[in-house]
């Protein structure tokens, strides 16, 4: 039996110092790598990708990131914003990439860096 491709989808979150956009596009790409290397990913298979920052984000759109870095010019891609839960995570970056693979759910690997792997420190390694 053949393995069919379907849509499955990897979560991640990263966060910076500063409202910079350079420490946005670092921290973006950074994530992004670790997410396609642990689950293999190929910008082919890439449905869409969304990303939300925290409210006290706003220097640089990561998708652009993603378009600069590596080269995702054909990946729909959206920005928005987080919304302000109080006491949240500042300074967050998430992103949340749809992609056809035959990978099983449990198969998928989330990526939370640096602050970010207070979110969901069950699925940190």
């Amino acid at each position: 039996m053949q393995n069919i491709p379907i849509s499955r989808a990897v979560r991640g979150a990263t966060t910076v110092e500063n409202n910079v956009d350079e420490e946005i596009y670092q921290a973006t790409v950074e994530l992004l790598k670790k997410m396609i290397e642990e689950n293999t990913i190929d910008s082919d298979e890439i449905i869409n990708v969304i990303f939300t920052l925290t409210h006290d984000l706003d220097a640089a759109f990561p998708a652009k990131a993603a378009r600069v870095h590596l080269g995702w010019n054909t990946v729909p891609m959206i920005c928005t914003q987080e919304i302000p839960v109080p006491d949240s995570l500042q300074k967050c970056i998430r992103v949340l990439i749809t992609f056809n693979t035959t990978k099983s759910k449990n198969e998928i690997r989330h990526i939370y860096l640096r602050k970010a792997q207070t979110l969901r420190p069950d699925l940190v390694k």
